[in-house]
């Protein structure tokens, strides 16, 4: 573990280039996959079933005959994944008895019942011929071991003890424990784009914050996954209002579709600068026209004036973009696919063949199609134009009638 020398202890400047060098020397940059593009040659259907539910569903149902089938005609252009695999083939050089009884129940189930004396002979005698595989180690433990290593003098309180899983978790907070997310909510999982991949490979010898990580797909030595979820990927648990490192930390911060699913979003862009070191630089997402999205809450969307008012009292604004992943374009396709989706069969086929040009037209006669009037009261709270609020200031008297309207 790095530890500052006595040399340099009195001159930031020479502290910061101590541990950019220890940072180097004992976190070399790395990154492990844990999911990949599929290619028509790399293409398994088990793999993209793994990472890809609804298509799993749609199979299931019927609806179209295949995970290969809908990557051909879909997947390939919406840039679907597939499970890296977490076998290998096993030779002789890396052969482990372990994992390869692991992954090859009947060798196992054959050496319980007297007809094996190993795993090793099995692979000798036939395994070996029949291109039989064995589990893989993962490179995400050793890699995250040395991460947190370096990770650990940034620490509020670099005493933190590491969990047994080799993560920092900081949640016996209240505030942690009362958002438990409901057993089905959907894993947040979204790899980075080019931008942000460059960015990552660019300071490979630092050390990036990714605030509200979620599950990410490719996992980096350099990256720090921050998540208030436990998910695989995850570095450090805790809350982006309160985050538990010192002032002046990381070389960058990662904040991408994040900010509005926290309460005050104004605290956590405070807490984003103050972790950031003099002239570190953030990359910060934040949607305006995308519908409701619980993970597990969804409070604020944000036009880019808003988001800039976020920072601008913290931090000095190079820029403001809509890239191809923000273009408007996603917007309408989501609003749209949603709302077909909350739909009966014929109302969906009804909506599906109304032309833009009547949709941009007065909506007020629309109102009367089965389309828009048969959207339940969860399909209309995620797709609203805008919600109203009634409420009533708390009086003395408990007899005061509450607001009600022929429309609620």
């Amino acid at each position: 573990m790095f530890s500052y020398t006595a040399a340099c202890a009195n001159n930031p400047a020479e502290v910061a280039i101590e541990y950019h060098f220890a940072v180097r020397m004992n976190n070399p940059f790395q990154s492990a996959a844990l999911q990949e593009t599929p290619t028509p040659q790399t293409f398994d259907e088990k793999a993209y079933l793994a990472v890809n539910p609804d298509v799993a569903e749609a199979v299931r149902l019927g609806k179209i005959g295949s995970g290969w089938r809908h990557f051909k005609k879909f997947g390939h252009i919406e840039g679907r994944r597939q499970k890296v695999a977490d076998d290998e083939p096993a030779t002789p050089e890396n052969f482990d008895e372990a994992r390869y009884l692991a992954a090859n129940p009947d060798v196992r189930q054959a050496i319980e019942l007297g007809q094996l004396v190993s795993g090793r002979a099995h692979f000798d005698q036939l395994g070996r011929a029949q291109g039989r595989r064995q589990l893989r180690i993962s490179d995400i433990p050793a890699i995250r071991a040395r991460k947190l290593s370096a990770v650990r003098p940034l620490l509020l309180d670099p005493e933190t003890p590491l969990s047994g899983s080799g993560k920092f978790l900081f949640s016996d907070e209240p505030s942690l424990q009362a958002q438990d997310a409901p057993e089905d909510m959907p894993i947040s999982e979204n790899g980075y784009d080019d931008e942000t991949v460059e960015l990552i490979e660019r300071h490979a010898d630092g050390l990036i914050l990714d605030v509200g990580a979620g599950y990410r797909p490719v996992y980096y030595s350099n990256v720090v996954n921050f998540e208030m979820m436990d998910y695989a990927t995850t570095d450090v648990v805790g809350l982006a209002h309160r985050l538990p490192f010192k002032n002046d930390a990381f070389d960058g911060v990662i904040s991408i579709a994040v900010l509005e699913h926290v309460k005050d979003p104004f605290r956590c862009a405070a807490e984003i600068a103050r972790v950031l070191k003099p002239g570190g630089w953030l990359k910060c997402c934040v949607p305006f026209l995308q519908p409701l999205h619980g993970y597990p809450h969804h409070y604020f969307n944000m036009t880019h004036e808003g988001l800039r008012t976020l920072f601008e009292g913290h931090l000095t604004i190079e820029r403001q973009e809509v890239t191809n992943p923000t273009h408007p374009i996603w917007a309408i396709a989501w609003q749209l696919r949603s709302w077909s989706q909350g739909l009966s069969p014929r109302a969906r086929k009804q909506f599906l063949r109304t032309r833009v040009e009547d949709l941009i037209a007065y909506p007020g006669p629309l109102l009367e199609k089965p389309w828009a009037r048969e959207l339940s009261r969860e399909k209309l709270f995620e797709l609203a134009a805008a919600t109203i609020l009634y409420a009533r200031k708390p009086a003395p008297d408990s007899t005061a009638n509450s607001i009600t309207t022929s429309a609620s």
